[in-house]
Order: structure tokens, then C-alpha cells, then sequence
């Protein structure tokens, strides 16, 4: 399926593009380029083969899921100016 060049201009419309008359014989010929590659894998036999959650079959190296820090909550709210059930208060600043 190729493109013409009126068809171009229609797409870079639509798309809000504003191409210059000199710019749309190569936009022509790279899109049709890319809807030659999509055709191309298109065709291409994939019965049988797995999709791949990622293109390189690695694992990923995880930590151990541990405690790092320890809870400094009650610490933090002794010196806050103002804290109500567990819960800083603020001045209203939007009316």
C-alpha cells in the first residue's frame, strides 16, 4: 500500500503538520518506506514462536525486601507546629 502525494497532504492536515511543498515528496517516500518495513514484518511466519515480556532474556537482580529505616513518625509530629490525630495541620491558604 503506497501513498500518494495528495493522501500526504491529507495526513499532515489532519495532523496539524505543516509540511512545505518541498518537504512532500521525501515525507512521501519515508512513510511509504515505513508502511513497506510494517507490510514486510507483516508477512513474516511467527506460528509457534512465544512473545517476549523483553527482547534480552535476563533476570533482574533484586535486593532482599527489607526494613531500612526505622519509623521516626512520632519524632517528626513532637516538633511540628500544629498535629491533630496523627495528622499535620496547616494554615488554609485557598478560601
Amino acid at each position: 500500500m503506497a501513498l500518494e502525494r495528495s493522501e500526504v497532504e491529507k495526513i499532515a492536515h489532519l495532523a496539524r503538520l505543516g509540511l512545505e511543498e518541498a518537504d512532500l515528496p521525501r515525507t512521501t517516500e519515508t512513510l511509504n518506506n515505513i508502511l513497506g518495513l510494517i507490510d514486510r514484518m507483516q508477512a513474516v511466519d511467527t506460528d509457534g514462536i512465544e512473545p517476549l515480556a523483553h527482547p534480552l532474556e535476563t533476570t533482574q537482580r533484586l535486593r532482599a525486601d527489607e526494613v531500612t529505616e526505622s519509623d521516626h513518625h512520632n519524632e517528626y509530629q513532637a516538633i511540628a507546629p500544629a498535629v491533630e490525630e496523627g495528622l499535620y495541620l496547616v494554615p488554609k491558604v485557598i478560601e
